[in-house]
């Protein structure tokens, strides 16, 4: 398997080079050269998910010993998930919940960056690179931890992670601020996260600091679904989740089911995307925008523009203009073309936005939910069907209510539940209606435990007695700045 950069596919690389840069180096991401074909799902349908993650994966990483694949998985997806299934479906009113969020940082990320630590380990052993690892990213909210929780302290690696000050949810900035691990580091930026993407993105393809990195030992990579080791794995639980409702006899083989997502940065629903490619039968992919519905205008319109106001949400992840691997679906439907594809980005980082015609965006439904639509969706699930769901999957489940009413399509559904409802106590307990005047996010996270009849999950309780460790601040052109000084490169170098 070779991969190809979406920006000039005269460019490509093994599945280990492509791990370890993270992204092209004149900006492209990379995308495998064709999608791999599932034949026979019935032959997949008994397996546990590790067996079916090594299954899958080994069909991307290409020049990974077999053994060396299988222990990747195996140390990924052990005890640290809380549930022997890892992903497990829960059916709610006819509609079944893809429950994401059972690993060690309470979100949907700990599903592929529990395992891309051990495959950039491979991939550096593959490459015979020498060089320490600087893992670069920037986070809405639930990749910062997730990412901070599977490097720290690992070898030869060091992470640095930058999320918006004020752009995250309470609990999600005490977890990044309170990450152990010598090798790691974590930074408020004044701004928005699509400014601390921006400033990650501009980093990594300034040549000038990637050779002053380079003579100092050390190489660039990323931890966010722009890297290919991060948007392979999220493929597989929707293969899970499939092979689940056949096996418990909710579908017949081959019944085509619809799958919604909610999407800021487009990784997580093209993975899904991917897997229909390869065979999955999946009908329509319903794509589920907050207040920031630039994916929404997008696939309705044939315009991205993300020329408005970042609206901040109680669905913060979300809360996104400029959806990264998005670019990779424009190269799929644009047959492949790498210079149109190229043009549009150049066009979105100078003008602000692009149009694009002729792209066959069929296999989506998009739409978005506000945030009185989000609080009340919430309130009716709990008080109508005892279920109690974070404020993503609450504009995915309102979207999807949407869709089913627009068209009439009673398909079965999946809806990607992509964190705890504990990580959004506030608002959460506020759309069920409790009382939170002059309460810190911990009282009200014990209130809406025992008005749920649930239990606070422990990696979220121990947080209040955990010790901030970070207190970096920064503006947006001041990154490199921090990046250098904690490298001690440059004049920073001792």
């Amino acid at each position: 398997m070779r991969y190809f950069s979406t920006r000039n596919k005269e460019i490509y690389v093994s599945p280990s080079e492509a791990i370890i840069q993270g992204i092209s180096k004149e900006g492209g991401l990379f995308v495998p050269e064709s999608l791999p074909k599932i034949k026979n799902l019935g032959l997949l349908k008994d397996m546990d998910y590790k067996n079916l993650a090594f299954e899958i994966m080994s069909l991307f990483f290409t020049d990974f010993e077999p053994a060396s694949l299988r222990k990747c998985v195996d140390n990924a997806y052990d005890k640290k998930f809380t549930t022997k299934e890892i992903a497990p479906l829960k059916e709610v009113d006819g509609v079944f919940f893809l429950e994401l969020y059972h690993g060690p940082t309470l979100a949907f990320k700990d599903m592929a960056l529990s395992i891309l630590p051990h495959l950039l380990k491979e991939a550096m052993r593959i490459q015979g690179v020498n060089k320490e690892v600087v893992i670069l990213t920037a986070t809405s909210g639930d990749t910062g931890k997730a990412a901070l929780e599977g490097f720290a302290n690992v070898e030869g690696i060091k992470i640095i992670v930058f999320y918006p000050e004020n752009g995250v949810s309470q609990i999600q900035e005490r977890q990044m601020i309170t990450q152990r691990g010598d090798n790691t580091f974590v930074v408020a930026i004044k701004g928005n996260f699509d400014d601390a993407q921006t400033g990650v993105k501009q980093i990594f393809n300034d040549l000038d600091f990637r050779k002053l990195l380079e003579e100092n030992n050390y190489t660039f990579s990323s931890a966010n679904s722009i890297n290919i080791g991060r948007l392979v794995p999220q493929i597989v639980y929707y293969f899970h989740s499939y092979l689940i409702l056949l096996r418990e006899g909710k579908i017949k083989d081959g019944e085509q089911i619809n799958i919604v997502v909610p999407t800021g940065n487009f990784g997580n629903i093209l993975a899904a995307y991917y897997g229909k490619l390869m065979g999955l039968p999946i009908g329509k992919l319903i794509c589920a925008s907050n207040d920031n519905k630039v994916l929404t205008d997008f696939f309705n319109t044939g315009t991205y523009d993300r020329r408005r106001d970042l609206v901040l949400t109680t669905s913060p992840s979300m809360d996104i203009l400029v959806s990264s691997n998005l670019e990779r679906l424009l190269y799929h439907l644009s047959g492949e073309d790498s210079d149109l594809v190229k043009a549009l980005m150049e066009q979105l980082n100078q003008e602000g936005y692009y149009r694009v015609e002729g792209m066959d965006t069929d296999n989506f439904y998009a739409g978005y939910s506000d945030e009185g639509q989000v609080a009340e969706t919430i309130r009716k699930l709990f008080f109508e069907s005892n279920y109690l769901m974070d404020t993503h999957t609450a504009v995915a489940y309102r979207v999807y209510e949407e869709y089913k009413n627009e068209t009439g399509d009673h398909t079965k559904t999946v809806i990607a539940s992509t964190a705890s409802p504990f990580k959004f106590g506030e608002a959460v307990a506020m759309a069920i209606g409790l009382d939170i005047k002059n309460k810190d996010e911990f009282a009200i996270i014990e209130d809406l435990a025992q008005a749920t009849g649930t239990r606070v999950p422990k990696a979220i309780g121990e947080l209040k007695s955990s010790e901030i460790l970070h207190y970096n601040r920064c503006e947006i052109d001041e990154m490199k700045d921090l990046i250098s000084g904690f490298l001690k490169v440059g004049e920073f170098n001792d």
